[in-house]
């Protein structure tokens, strides 16, 4: 004889309540909603991953995934502007280079926001914006370009390195206000880090050498780009009105 016993409809395996999942992993009840936004953030955490894959413990950024990322947002006409947050130790030269290159090439406005430390080949991507902030408790370490391994043919390997430190050197330079002759004082400087030649910058520091171009948070950084998007629609509709006369 069939069971006429009306079963209850089977749960979904693996839901759970919104509300406690987001305790579990957030630690609060609800997260702030998010509607559409003009503003694309970019976060860049850890160590810039470049052609070497890092141990799984190692907190990175991979420019693999930032490049496509910035070429959807100059691409996405609902993009107006671009905010790159930083918290790096730095990491390969040439990755992070491609990074601040392309920010830097971007045509929409960017601002840059170093949150804990820019050091090492963050500098780079920190100065590449049209503005950058720093926030006050914030650091960048500038040192000469490191090599680590066994090194064979020393003489090419150093003039290679030489020409890598150059191209570094003249990103800064070009896309900040730093002298050249301050910047390289300050990469070679000895006594102050403890393994290395270089200086480490602190918040006001930096923007007093030039590197940055002020002290602030997320609310001058928000303010100055929303400023700059602004900007550029009174320049494109100025524009659009003396094509039609």
């Amino acid at each position: 004889m069939a069971d006429t016993k009306q079963q209850e409809p089977a749960t979904e395996e693996g839901k759970k309540n919104p509300a406690l999942e987001n305790i579990q992993q957030l630690g609060q009840t609800s997260t702030p909603p998010t509607g559409e936004s003009n503003i694309f953030c970019l976060t860049i955490i850890g160590q810039v991953e470049g052609h070497i894959v890092l141990p799984p413990q190692n907190k990175t950024t991979k420019y693999e995934h930032i490049i496509p990322q910035l070429v959807a947002a100059e691409q996405n006409p609902k993009i107006e502007g671009v905010m790159i947050i930083l918290n790096t130790v730095g990491g390969d030269v040439e990755a992070g280079l491609a990074i601040a290159e392309m920010i830097s090439t971007l045509s929409k406005p960017t601002v840059t926001l170093v949150l804990g430390g820019g050091h090492s080949i963050g500098v780079p991507i920190a100065v590449s914006a049209n503005h950058s902030i720093i926030a006050e408790t914030a650091t960048m370490t500038i040192h000469p370009i490191r090599l680590n391994g066994l090194v064979i043919g020393v003489p090419q390997t150093f003039e290679y390195l030489d020409k890598m430190q150059e191209r570094v050197t003249r990103f800064v330079t070009k896309h900040s206000h730093v002298s050249e002759e301050k910047f390289k004082e300050l990469m070679f400087k000895t006594g102050e880090l403890t393994r290395d030649i270089g200086t480490t910058v602190i918040g006001a520091d930096a923007v007093k050498y030039g590197l940055i171009n002020q002290v602030g948070g997320i609310g001058e950084a928000i303010k100055e780009l929303n400023q700059r998007i602004e900007e550029k629609r009174k320049t494109a509709t100025t524009a659009a009105n003396e094509v039609l006369v």
